[in-house]
């Protein structure tokens, strides 16, 4: 989960969920307060109970430009990009799948049909991640609906390292994530 009023909804449900369920936590989450938009926003986690389904995707942001598609910490990594990037008029859509099986597909090709171009975050390896799964299910399932061919970004393909120092440069971070927007939004297909 990528905030905490998102861990208590999807524990919840996790629990009484009749079939298996692995929950990913990201370190650099604990201890957060609660997180509305982006990691210097807070919010209130409610006390009561509540429950969010799994398989539903959440629109973090809405926006008209690029689809964002990150998990756990890049969606705070995207959601300040959208930030900043609002600034030079770029509208992104941030979404957070937040299960990925059940994937919400629905969501994320809502979104695609409304962008048209696809950016997809993340911290673990791109070749047989998680993204490549989404940019085929967008390959699939809207590619009429692409105006430039989706990307992923992510850290290089080697360990990650312990140092916290180290591990700074090895995740994508919010000057990465705005680079590939510029680059995304500048494409233009011209046939030959």
């Amino acid at each position: 989960p990528s905030t905490p009023y998102d861990a208590k909804g999807l524990l919840k449900s996790a629990i009484r969920d009749d079939n298996p369920v692995m929950v990913f936590e990201h370190k650099l989450l604990y201890g957060a307060k609660g997180r509305k938009e982006a990691l210097d926003v807070s919010m209130d986690v409610p006390k009561e109970e509540y429950f969010i389904p799994i398989g539903r995707a959440d629109v973090k942001r809405e926006g008209k430009d690029i689809t964002i598609v990150g998990l756990l910490k890049t969606v705070h990594t995207a959601l300040s990009a959208a930030k900043r990037l609002k600034k030079e008029g770029i509208e992104l859509e941030v979404i957070d799948p937040r299960t990925l099986v059940p994937l919400d597909e629905e969501t994320i090709l809502q979104s695609i049909k409304k962008t048209g171009k696809l950016i997809i975050i993340q911290e673990d390896n791109l070749f047989s991640g998680w993204g490549a799964e989404i940019v085929s299910l967008v390959a699939e399932k809207a590619f009429d609906y692409l105006d430039a061919p989706p990307r992923r970004i992510g850290p290089p393909a080697t360990p990650v390292p312990f140092a916290p120092v180290m591990e700074k440069y090895y995740v994508p971070d919010e000057e990465d994530l705005s680079k590939e927007v510029k680059k995304i939004m500048g494409w233009r297909h011209y046939p030959s």
